[in-house]
């Protein structure tokens, strides 16, 4: 197994410090607080009226974002058609 020292700020080891477990190295704390979780671990976080307006934000942006999109293609479109 390959070791790597590394230098942190004395508030950043403080910080890591704090979430360290019993009888838990650094390099399994690390692991552990930076590991993927699936998707499934978040259900019933969020109220249903909450996520119905999460869910609401995130398809007015994205009809936002694609109308600016759209706007931009035209215009380029033009642009070359213009040359």
């Amino acid at each position: 197994m390959a070791v790597k020292t590394i230098t942190v700020k004395e508030e950043a080891y403080n910080a890591l410090k704090s979430k360290q477990e019993t009888n838990e190295s650094f390099s399994d704390t690390i692991l552990r607080i930076t590991k993927r979780r699936p998707l499934s671990d978040f259900y019933g976080v969020l109220s249903k009226e909450t996520g119905e307006r999460l869910e609401k934000a995130i398809m007015e942006s994205r009809k936002r974002r694609n109308a600016a999109h759209q706007k931009r293609m035209k215009s380029a479109t033009r642009e070359l058609r213009e040359r």
